[in-house]
């Protein structure tokens, strides 16, 4: 989808419906975002990328235990069929139109795979501090390619994104803080949940789930006896900047990457949506 094209005049109003709802809430779900044409795109390209991890492969399964839990970020420059939805699936447009930007970069995209029976959960973190990325136009969209009802999916807590705190980043592997002397420690998630609004939905394949950067979320192992396949594309807007943090980066600094402080606007973080 080019950055000209129109989207189906039902998506278009529901965003511009979801609208407030994302600047309050820091999360909304988006209903049958993408066809099974897209679905179907993505499932091929999943498969190569767990036949094929790139460098930032992991599975955080220990060995021995049931499922696995494998996750890989940073391939769309090698696997076409991440290219091909990257760059002209609905998804930029989505996204632009809900973080109120003219302008939309890639950031990178994040594949996570849950085999039933994985026990891991992803631990409660936000984004924005793994990331080399300042501002306040930072989101995912994150889908699923199966089912996912909302008590096996993420969650997220409502409001948080405007708390003006970040948090130091989690090791998905042991739940444990990357070492770091920047951002404050996670607080009693348990308290945090008592004392705020919980979102989470029930998805169909093609829906997906919006969240600005600083939106706190996990979520569980997968105790469905179907896989869990989500893509979580990373994306920027008009008031993002470059940044390298002290410890733990996500992305590690990349060749091609702009200067520290500049716009994102480069070849690796390309530009993909004008409005």
């Amino acid at each position: 989808m080019s950055a000209t094209a129109t989207l189906p005049e039902a998506l278009a109003a529901q965003l511009d419906a979801l609208r407030a709802d994302y600047d309050r809430d820091g999360a909304v779900r988006v209903r049958g975002a993408f066809g099974p044409e897209w679905l179907a795109m993505l499932d091929r390209g999943i498969e190569r990328n767990m036949e094929e991890p790139g460098p930032m492969g992991k599975r955080y399964t220990p060995e021995g235990k049931p499922g696995m839990f494998f996750a890989d970020y940073c391939n769309w420059q090698r696997i076409p069929e991440y290219r091909e939805f990257l760059f002209h699936s609905p998804a930029a447009e989505i996204v632009g139109r809900l973080m109120g930007s003219r302008k939309v970069n890639l950031f990178h995209e994040h594949v996570l795979v849950k085999e039933p029976g994985t026990l891991e959960p992803t631990p409660w973190h936000h984004d924005q501090p793994y990331w080399t990325v300042d501002g306040f136009q930072v989101c995912s969209l994150w889908m699923a390619l199966e089912p996912v009802p909302r008590e096996a999916g993420v969650e997220y807590v409502a409001g948080s994104h405007r708390w003006g705190r970040w948090f130091r980043p989690k090791r998905f592997a042991d739940q444990k803080d990357h070492p770091t002397d920047e951002f404050e420690t996670m607080p009693d998630m348990e308290q945090v949940k008592r004392e705020n609004r919980l979102l989470g939905w029930d998805l169909a394949p093609g829906d997906c789930v919006v969240f600005q950067g600083l939106t706190l979320h996990g979520a569980p192992g997968n105790h469905l006896p179907t896989r869990r396949r989500a893509v979580s594309s990373r994306w920027t807007g008009d008031d993002a900047t470059y940044v390298l943090r002290n410890g733990f980066m996500s992305p590690p600094p990349l060749p091609g990457a702009p200067e520290p402080g500049g716009p994102m606007d480069s070849p690796v973080f390309p530009v993909v949506r004008r409005a």
